[in-house]
């Protein structure tokens, strides 16, 4: 470990973008720590950066666990002394094809608590630490579905969680204008994973080099911004 690299939390990074996301930090160089819910496929994810990287580091996360939470933040406090980068990249989609007048209240409640609260509450707990030392970078994984530009039917729960993650990345871009911690959000389009499938078009890779782009961007760089492709897109 060197203490004078970038300190990067990745939620979700076991599998998937989340993994291709810690791999990317990893190779530029940045103290990886890649959580999971599941304690065992995140330990295998290591093991496998571990052939290549010595800078990643596992810890179990379920980010709509508050005493998981409070634990990560205390073993980032004690380990590195401090955080530069959070991907909020954890996330279900659970309504597929479902109409709002049919889903089931309890998916609706599921997936606000993972896609919209475990950002809401990770960035309670870590952006007081980068407030601290004058630098952080925040990349809220999002979609297009979240977007009012491109709001449609159906989906209803995965939609309003990702709009609702929109909304608290402009609401935090905003107070935290007046320092060097940026914070915006990406959507990585339809991407070849568990959630999106085989016959999607973008593959984890290229996905992950997307969001990893805005995890690094100098004090120059852009806030309070949606992207897709590197490419800005409307809210």
């Amino acid at each position: 470990m060197n203490p004078d690299r970038h300190v990067a939390i990745v939620t979700g990074g076991n599998r998937g973008i989340g993994h291709e996301i810690c791999k990317e930090l990893s190779r530029a160089g940045c103290n990886v720590v890649l959580t999971s819910r599941n304690e065992e496929e995140g330990r295998r994810a290591v093991a496998k950066l571990h052939h290549h990287h010595d800078n990643v580091a596992y810890r179990r996360l379920d980010v709509t666990d508050s005493k998981d939470i409070a634990n990560l933040q205390d073993w980032i406090l004690k380990t590195y002394g401090r955080v530069d980068i959070l991907i909020n990249n954890a996330g279900v989609y659970l309504d597929e094809g479902v109409s709002v007048f049919d889903v089931d209240e309890n998916i609706m409640q599921d997936t606000l608590a993972v896609n919209f609260y475990g950002a809401f509450h990770m960035c309670r707990a870590f952006v007081p630490i980068m407030r601290q030392n004058g630098y952080g970078r925040i990349v809220n994984v999002s979609s297009g579905y979240g977007a009012m530009s491109e709001m449609g039917g159906y989906v209803a729960a995965y939609r309003i969680s990702k709009a609702a993650l929109n909304a608290l990345t402009l609401i935090m871009a905003n107070e935290l204008g007046d320092g060097n911690i940026k914070v915006n959000a990406v959507c990585p389009g339809w991407v070849r994973t568990d959630m999106g499938g085989g016959m999607a078009p973008i593959s984890p890779e290229a996905a992950a080099k997307d969001i990893v782009h805005f995890a690094l961007v100098d004090a120059k760089g852009p806030t309070g911004s949606f992207f897709r492709h590197k490419k800005p897109i409307q809210w």
